[in-house]
C-alpha cells in the first residue's frame, strides 16, 4: 500500500536516515521504535507528506486517506468539544460530493475496456467502503462514544475547547482523526497525554481497527496490545521484525548472538588460514595450497555484526538520609485553588521506604497533591504535614518552565551544585547523555527529552530521602526508561511518583493513590492488582444497577445484601492492606539484617578508614528499627 524506498535524510553533513526501504500493507499495525532523535517522527513527516526525502522516494495510492497525531500541535478555539469533534466529518461529506461526481462520469463514460474506467471503477468502490464505515451510526453518537472513551465527562462536551489544557486539546484531536476513520494512521506517542483507563480504552480501540497503523511510542505494553510488527530505527538503518516490541526484543536478542558466534567462528578460521599463508608462502612444495587458500579469502563473503547504539543513561541515585517513620500525612484534606476545589476530605499517609504511585485523570488533582507535600501550596481544610528530618527533591512535570532557557546546560547544574559535587557535574552530565559540546547548549534549542534527562540530572546533586516525580517517563525512551526504573527501584529512601506509563508503575510501587470525582481512594498492592480491582469493581457496579432496575420488591432482603456485600468488600479491602504491609515489613526487616550482618563483620575486624563510632551507632540505630518492625510483624501475623 505504501512504500518507502532507499529513502536518505541528511542535515548538512549528518545522514540522520541512509537508505531506508519498508513496505505498509493493509491492516499492519507496525511499531515504530529507537531512541529519542533516531529519525521516527521524521518517517512519520515523510508518509504524510509533511517533509522530504533528500533522497529516495515514498509511494503511496493517489486516493489514500491518512490520518496524523503529531506530538505538538495548534489547537482550535471557539468551538465546544462536541462541535470540534464533529468537524471530523466534514471529510465525510466531502466524500458524498466525490461520490456523486464520480457516479456522474461513470454515467457518462463508454469506454468500458480502458484502464481509466477499471480505475474509476475501483476509486468508486473505495468510497462506498469509506462511506459505509461512517454512515454506520450518527455522527454525534460516535463522536460522544470516542471523546468518553479518551477521558472526557458528558458535562464537560458543552465547554469550549480553550477552557481545556493542551493534553485534554491533544486528546480533541485524537478523537477527530479517530472519527475520520482513515485507512492509515500515523500516530506519534499518543498515550502521553492519556491517563491509564484511556490508555486501555485507546488501545483496544486499535488492536480491533480495520486500518494500517504506524505508531511511535515508549509505552512497551501499549505497543505489545497494539502491534503485530516493529520497524527498530538505529543508526540510520531500519530492522524489520514481523512479531509485537517483547517478542522484538528477544529475537533482536537472539540475532546479534547469533551473528557474533558466527563472526567470531569465521575470524578463527580467517586468522588460521593467514597463518598458514605466512608460514608456507616460500616453500616451493605448498605453493598449490598457499595460493588456493589466498583466493580463496579474497572471495570469501566476510561476516558483520549489526552495528548497535550502546550509549545509554547510567542513574544511581544517592543514598537516602535517614528520615522519620511517616513521611507524609493528610488528614481530611480539601485542597484546591481559588476558583475549583480539586478534592475533598482525603486521607494519606506514605511512609518510610514505601513507593507510591498518584493515578486518575488529567485535572483531578495528582500534581496539586504533589505541590502540597512540596509546601507550595495550603490545604483548604485539613492537615498536611511532612515527617521529621524529610528532604524532598521534586521532578515537576512541566521541565520547559521550571528550567532557565537562558541557562546552558553546565550552567544549569553549576548554578545549585555545593561542596565536592561541583568536582563531578562532567560526570554527572555524560552519565545523563550529555558529553563534549552538548554541556554548552542553552536550554531553549533542548528536545523535551534531553530537557527531562537534565531535569533528572539536577535531582542527584543533593541528598534526598523523598524523590515526587511528576510524569518522569513523558520524553524518554524504553531503554531510558528501564534504567531509570531500575534506579529508582533502588532508591532506598522513598518514592512519589504520577505516571500514566502501566510498564514503568509494574513491579516499582507497592500502593496507589486514586484521584477520581474529587475523592482519593487508597489501593494497596501494584498496578497489576490495581487494575484488575477497577475492572471488577466497575463489573458490580454495573450488575447492581441492572439489578435495581428490575427487581422493585424485597427492600429489607436487599438492604442486608447491601451491607452484607459492603462489610464483604470493606473486610477484603482490610485483608488486603494488611498482606501489603506484612510483605512490606518482611522485606524492611531482611534488608536491616543484611546490614547489621555487614555491620558485625567489619567491626570484627575494622580497617584504618573505618569509623567505629559511626559503625556501632548506626548498628544500634538499626536494632532498634529492627525490633519495631519485627514487633508490628508479628502482631499482624496473630
Amino acid at each position: 500500500m505504501i512504500s518507502i524506498e532507499d529513502v536518505t535524510v541528511a542535515y548538512g553533513g549528518f545522514v540522520l536516515l541512509d537508505g531506508i526501504n519498508f513496505h505498509i500493507s493493509e491492516q499492519d499495525k507496525i511499531g515504530l521504535v529507537g531512541k529519542n532523535g533516531a529519525g521516527k517522527s521524521t518517517i512519520l513527516k515523510m508518509i504524510c507528506g509533511l517533509q522530504n526525502p533528500s533522497s529516495g522516494r515514498i509511494d503511496k495510492p493517489r486516493d489514500i486517506s491518512i490520518g496524523y497525531l503529531p506530538q505538538i500541535m495548534e489547537h482550535n478555539r471557539g468551538r465546544t468539544v462536541m462541535e470540534e469533534a464533529l468537524t471530523a466529518f466534514e471529510e465525510s461529506r466531502a466524500l458524498e460530493r466525490e461520490m456523486e461526481r464520480v457516479q456522474a462520469e461513470v454515467a457518462e463514460r463508454t469506454d468500458y475496456e480502458s484502464e481509466s474506467y477499471a480505475e474509476l471503477i475501483q476509486h468508486m468502490s473505495n468510497l462506498s467502503d469509506r462511506l459505509a464505515i461512517s454512515h454506520s451510526e450518527p455522527p454525534e453518537v460516535q463522536a460522544r462514544r470516542t471523546l468518553l472513551g479518551l477521558g472526557f465527562r458528558d458535562d464537560e462536551l458543552s465547554r469550549n475547547t480553550e477552557t481545556f489544557s493542551q493534553g485534554w486539546n491533544m486528546r480533541i484531536e485524537l478523537a477527530k482523526i479517530l472519527l475520520r476513520q482513515p485507512q492509515v494512521l500515523l500516530l506519534d506517542e499518543p498515550t502521553n497525554h492519556l491517563d491509564i483507563e484511556s490508555i486501555e480504552w485507546l488501545e483496544g480501540y486499535l488492536a480491533t481497527r480495520r486500518c494500517s497503523i504506524v505508531l511511535v511510542s515508549h509505552d512497551r505494553k501499549f505497543l505489545d496490545n497494539v502491534t503485530n510488527r516493529t520497524v527498530e530505527v538505529m543508526l540510520g538503518r531500519i530492522h524489520d521484525y514481523k512479531v509485537p516490541y517483547s517478542q522484538y526484543l528477544e529475537l533482536r536478542k537472539e540475532r546479534i548472538a547469533q551473528q557474533t558466534a558466527a563472526y567470531e567462528n569465521q575470524q578463527k578460521m580467517i586468522q588460521k588460514t593467514e597463518e598458514f599463508i605466512a608460514a608456507f608462502r616460500y616453500k616451493p612444495t605448498k605453493s598449490n595450497q598457499v595460493q588456493s587458500r589466498i583466493k580463496a579469502l579474497e572471495k570469501l563473503d566476510r561476516l558483520e555484526i549489526d552495528e548497535t547504539d550502546n550509549v545509554t543513561l547510567t542513574v544511581k541515585f544517592p543514598p537516602a538520609p535517614r528520615s522519620g517513620d511517616v513521611v507524609f500525612k493528610g488528614s481530611d484534606l480539601t485542597v484546591g485553588y481559588p476558583q475549583k476545589v480539586v478534592f475533598r476530605h482525603a486521607d494519606i499517609e506514605i511512609k518510610r521506604g514505601e513507593k507510591v504511585a498518584l493515578v486518575g485523570r488529567n485535572g483531578e488533582g495528582k500534581t496539586t497533591l504533589m505541590r502540597v507535600i512540596a509546601g507550595e501550596l495550603q490545604p483548604f481544610e485539613g492537615e498536611a504535614k511532612v515527617g521529621h528530618n524529610v528532604s524532598m527533591g521534586y521532578y515537576a512535570q512541566n521541565q520547559e518552565d521550571v528550567l532557565d532557557k537562558k541557562e546552558t546546560v553546565f550552567s544549569t547544574l553549576d548554578r545549585i551544585a555545593v561542596g565536592d559535587v561541583r568536582t563531578r557535574l562532567r560526570d554527572i552530565l555524560a552519565q545523563f547523555l550529555f558529553r563534549g559540546e552538548d554541556i554548552d547548549k542553552r536550554v531553549s534549542v533542548l528536545s523535551g527529552g534531553e530537557r527531562a534527562r537534565l531535569g533528572m540530572a539536577r535531582l542527584m546533586l543533593q541528598e534526598h530521602n523523598l524523590l515526587a516525580l511528576d510524569e518522569p517517563t513523558n520524553h524518554m525512551d524504553i531503554k531510558s526508561k528501564d534504567i531509570l526504573k531500575q534506579a529508582l527501584k533502588a532508591f532506598d529512601g522513598t518514592l512519589i511518583v504520577v505516571s500514566h506509563d502501566r510498564d514503568f508503575l509494574d513491579g516499582l510501587v507497592d500502593k496507589i493513590y486514586e484521584f477520581k470525582d474529587g475523592r482519593v481512594r487508597e489501593h494497596l498492592g501494584g498496578v497489576a492488582e490495581f487494575l484488575s480491582a477497577r475492572r471488577l469493581e466497575n463489573l458490580q457496579e454495573l450488575e447492581r444497577s441492572a439489578a435495581q432496575a428490575t427487581v422493585q420488591a424485597a427492600k429489607p432482603a436487599e438492604t442486608q445484601q447491601k451491607m452484607s456485600y459492603a462489610e464483604s468488600r470493606e473486610k477484603t479491602k482490610e485483608d488486603r492492606r494488611k498482606k501489603s504491609r506484612i510483605s512490606f515489613l518482611e522485606h524492611e526487616i531482611e534488608k536491616q539484617e543484611a546490614r547489621m550482618k555487614a555491620i558485625e563483620k567489619i567491626l570484627e575486624a575494622p580497617g584504618e578508614g573505618d569509623d567505629i563510632m559511626e559503625l556501632t551507632r548506626e548498628y544500634l540505630e538499626c536494632k532498634r528499627d529492627l525490633d519495631a518492625k519485627t514487633d508490628e510483624w508479628g502482631s499482624l501475623i496473630d
